[in-house]
């Protein structure tokens, strides 16, 4: 059975200080949706256009004014207030619920939580037992035991975090791929922990600079640098070594395999409903400040319509020529079934995970001795299932 992963001690009065801004925000953001509409119906048909940010005047918009100025004085009274207490109100040890809700809460709002300093906002680091490491050969010897030159890093999904790769089967039973490498093979795992809000190409260049501050710090040889990752992680470990090609860091001539589960190599269609639904509201006049509540969406969220790697993507990125990549994608139904093999794991279409694309320009061509298709394994069990665990195995022998 693996150990018991200890979650990272928090402040309670940071959570406060997060939530505070958050609930701040929100107000904020529905005055102006409220403003915007009373400005469109207020408007003259013909004249002026309808917009989702139109502001008011007169009276209403002096009303509109004092509720934004009141709405920032408070929040920013509380702010002040917690972060004075701050010292004081002491560390609370976290519970597992916690750090789910958090990673959701930066799946969805990410960028917005870091560009407004929100202490929810995640802060990308290597983990082990969820507690973060110190990329320092020192820091690394004491706290690895049995510190090997094989290195597994594990690389987490969207509105997720590392302590799930840790996950229940159906038995009861936990299954940790990276725990079981380190047990079976000899690897240390290392457990990557990011803000998945953010644009795929933002973790991607973070990702990469940890690599090769992690490589460079390394206390013994390495032997093997493997990455396996879930969902968004795949592209992110993609877009990091497209970067780290372009930038020539030493990390990614260590790099030996990659192992994608289920991942959206070709984009998201939910993401992409997402987006036809902004686009319906925003065409409707007087619905057009409800255009908003659609784009409630991170950038992480938004970079999966395509599976784009970098900024402002135009060409297809083809896997790394000098890595040996292998992709394990589920199906909710039976390897024949059509309706399954578009519904795939049930958020990722099989083409996708496979990389199977009708234009061959965008087809990443995985060799078929690095596929494996697992029926009846939807999205979340690719964590937990026994055979995915085997095909990894195979997949490193």
């Amino acid at each position: 059975m693996p150990v018991a992963k200890q979650p990272t001690p928090k402040k309670t009065a940071d959570d406060l200080r997060g939530l505070s801004k958050l609930a701040i925000d929100v107000t904020r953001g529905i005055t102006d949706l409220v403003e915007a509409m009373h400005h469109n119906i207020a408007r003259i048909p013909g004249l002026s256009s309808s917009k989702e940010d139109g502001r008011t005047t007169g009276i209403s918009g002096m009303v509109y004014r004092t509720v934004h100025g009141v709405t920032q004085a408070v929040g920013t009274g509380i702010d002040s207030a917690l972060a004075v207490l701050a010292p004081y109100l002491g560390n609370l040890t976290d519970t597992h619920e916690r750090e789910h809700i958090q990673a959701a809460l930066n799946g969805v709002l990410g960028d917005h939580l870091l560009a407004c300093n929100n202490p929810l906002a995640i802060h990308m680091q290597l983990r082990q037992n969820g507690m973060p490491l110190q990329l320092t050969t020192q820091a690394l010897i004491a706290a690895i035991p049995n510190i090997s030159g094989k290195i597994v890093v594990l690389v987490h999904g969207l509105c997720m975090n590392d302590l799930q790769w840790a996950s229940m089967r159906e038995d009861g039973s936990i299954q940790d791929h990276g725990l079981s490498l380190q047990n079976d093979l000899g690897f240390t795992a290392l457990y990557l922990h990011y803000n998945s809000g953010l644009a795929i190409y933002e973790n991607g260049l973070e990702f990469s600079d940890v690599l090769e501050t992690l490589c460079a710090q390394w206390p013994v040889a390495i032997e093997e640098l493997i990455i396996v990752a879930h969902s968004m992680g795949g592209l992110v470990s993609r877009s990091s070594h497209y970067q780290a090609k372009q930038a020539n860091f030493a990390w990614k001539e260590r790099l030996n395999k990659m192992i994608f589960l289920g991942t959206p190599h070709l984009g998201a269609p939910l993401e992409r409903g997402g987006h036809w639904f902004d686009l319906i509201l925003g065409a409707t006049p007087y619905a057009a400040p409800f255009a908003k509540i659609g784009k409630i969406r991170s950038a992480g969220i938004t970079s999966l319509r395509h599976g784009h790697l970098i900024q402002n993507q135009d060409a297809p990125i083809s896997l790394p020529d000098s890595v040996a990549c292998f992709a394990i994608a589920g199906l909710i139904g039976q390897a024949n079934d059509v309706h399954s093999t578009y519904l795939g794991d049930g958020l990722v279409p099989l083409n996708s995970a496979l990389g199977r694309y009708d234009d061959l320009a965008h087809n990443l061509e995985f060799p078929a001795s690095h596929q494996v298709v697992l029926p009846a394994t939807n999205h979340m069990q690719l964590l937990s299932s026994a055979e995915v665990y085997e095909s990894i195995k195979q997949f490193l022998a």
